[in-house]
């Protein structure tokens, strides 16, 4: 449930004022309380079931109580399993003007929309506590449905020859529409962080990536996946009519008690549309800066650097290597009502409350450069640009700083050194970069070793050889890896971050104005004490976190 929109009705009844709103927003973050439990706590109300007949109040509709409710069979039959679980949605009632539900989220229209073109019905919101809501769809409910039972269900008629109308209506029939739910709920129970729907000649694979790995679902039949992507376009937004370009779109929805947003790419192959859904689930992400894992010093340095009052400060690494989430985590540190924050983000993948967030729309011409010379008629303190891609782009953040911004942004290098050159050969000046820039975060995600099936063992003298390390340097250090079990499945569960920082002192200040090479940069910087990322890898796999296949692979 939104707790915004929560606290803007108790706004709209005079219960709180927007001062003691704000106190409760930073304690929710802080303690992980629902708003329901925040509420109580503030006195609010007396216990945290009282928030629900206000909503109900707000919202002109009935109050239930499900304590003692049993339904019959047929009414539980009237909402699928699955669907029951993807919307924290109950029957209590069906009549001639429609199915009555509760929902675990009932100030979101979207679930009973949902609900209504899926089932066929109208659809009449009640309303109950949440927790009684998932304990009685858990006790009624039970298990996942199979993805064996709903591809059961789906018309195995062709569709390679329907026109884009029919294939509209067909991607709205409740089988299609129950088995994309399902394939959602699915993947986001296993924190999944991408969902790939791609066309072959003989077959429609789907598969997700979980901590970086791709794992297969089963997938359906071949003749369906028209119906299938068609049903995605229109869930996003884009024209399911165009098959022949590339087109981008977005999916909000709410899955069980928490809304999803995903970031949906379509991409015309030989044999039809390949559709990428990222999901970008806020509750999975933790934006706070001492939770990334970061070394002592370095978290200490890059606390100081984002403070500062202008300059550069730059994120490097690979797509998916958390780049977005570290910078997110320093704008949430330096987000103070002192300070006034503008980015340029494609997409805008995470709100925060307090920033001001431009999404570039290169459609109409706005481009990161363009937005970024119109922050600066903008009078802002610091500055969060998604990513340098150009020389444009690299010479206005440079301009900015140097005026008095601090600029907090990515580039795609494979080191932090590489940061240098790579602004360097985009054209900007090396004298000026050697002013400007503050320091460069390098970064990776590694999978971390399942703490409950992790054990200690000897790897192979060739897998040692790799690492570079010699006898004496291993001297008695112990080696893990994870055993695969029912948690994790693999011997992994998480990631984490390996860190490289680069601090552009004086003498790193000197090779860049000299046009030194990136190499010759980074073994200044290990001189002068910076830490390699194989060298932080080294130190996770020492300390049990994660396995020399991992650090090999990403270092």
């Amino acid at each position: 449930m939104d707790n915004q929109q929560v606290i803007d009705l108790f706004m709209s009844r005079g219960l709180v004022d927007k001062y003691l709103a704000q106190d409760m927003i930073t304690s929710m973050e802080t303690s992980g309380k629902s708003i329901a439990e925040t509420l109580a706590d503030f006195d609010i109300v007396a216990d945290k079931d009282d928030i629900w007949p206000v909503i109900a109040t707000e919202m002109g509709a009935e109050m239930v109580d499900l304590t003692q409710f049993v339904p019959p069979e047929e009414l539980l039959g009237q909402i699928p399993g699955g669907m029951a679980r993807l919307h924290g949605a109950f029957p209590v009632n069906l009549a001639a003007e429609g199915l009555y539900v509760a929902l675990a989220d009932p100030l979101n229209p979207q679930a009973a929309e949902d609900l209504r073109f899926a089932l066929g019905k109208e659809i009449i919101v009640v309303v109950a506590p949440d927790h009684l809501i998932e304990k009685k769809i858990a006790e009624y409910y039970g298990g996942e449905d199979s993805m064996g039972d709903v591809l059961s269900q789906l018309d195995s008629k062709s569709m390679g020859d329907l026109s884009a109308e029919d294939l509209e209506s067909e991607a709205n029939s409740a089988p299609i529409i129950r088995y994309v739910d399902l394939v959602m709920y699915q993947a986001i129970n296993e924190q999944a962080s991408d969902i790939h729907f791609e066309p072959f000649e003989s077959e429609f694979k789907i598969r997700y990536r979980v901590d970086g790995a791709l794992f297969e679902m089963s997938p359906p039949p071949m003749n369906l996946a028209r119906a299938i992507i068609s049903r995605l376009k229109v869930m996003s937004n884009m024209n399911i009519a165009e098959t022949r370009v590339p087109q981008d779109g977005r999916i909000v929805k709410n899955i069980g008690d928490k809304q999803v947003d995903m970031r949906v790419s379509s991409l015309p192959t030989q044999h039809g549309e390949s559709v990428v859904l990222r999901i970008l689930d806020r509750s999975n992400v933790n934006l706070e800066l001492d939770v990334l894992g970061l070394p002592d010093e370095m978290y200490s340095y890059i606390s100081e650097t984002i403070h500062k009052p202008n300059g550069i400060f730059v994120v490097t690494g690979p797509t998916g290597a958390g780049k977005t989430t570290t910078l997110y985590a320093a704008l949430r540190k330096i987000n103070t009502i002192d300070a006034k924050l503008l980015t340029a983000e494609d997409p805008v993948e995470y709100d925060i409350d307090g920033i001001i967030q431009i999404p570039v729309n290169d459609a109409i011409g706005l481009d990161f450069s363009r937005i970024l010379r119109a922050f600066l008629r903008q009078d802002p303190d610091r500055i969060l640009v998604g990513e340098i891609r150009d020389k444009e782009t690299a010479q206005i953040s440079i301009q900015a700083s140097l005026t008095g911004h601090l600029v907090l942004s990515t580039l795609h290098t494979n080191d932090a050194a590489g940061a240098v050159t790579r602004l360097v050969d985009m054209g900007v000046e090396p004298f000026l970069v050697a002013a400007s820039l503050e320091g460069v975060l390098a970064q990776r995600l590694v999978r971390t070793i399942c703490k409950d099936c992790r054990a200690s063992y000897e790897p192979s003298e060739a897998l040692i050889n790799q690492l570079g390390l010699s006898p004496h340097e291993l001297g008695d250090k112990e080696f893990y890896t994870g055993q695969g079990c029912e948690v994790c499945g693999n011997g992994y569960k998480g990631r984490q971050g390996l860190f490289e920082l680069l601090d552009v002192t004086d003498p790193i200040r000197e090779l860049i104005t000299n046009r030194s090479p990136s190499v010759v940069i980074k073994q200044k910087a290990i001189e002068l004490g910076m830490q390699t990322l194989r060298e932080d890898g080294l130190r996770n796999i020492y300390t049990g976190s994660t396995t020399i296949e991992e650090v090999l692979k990403y270092t």
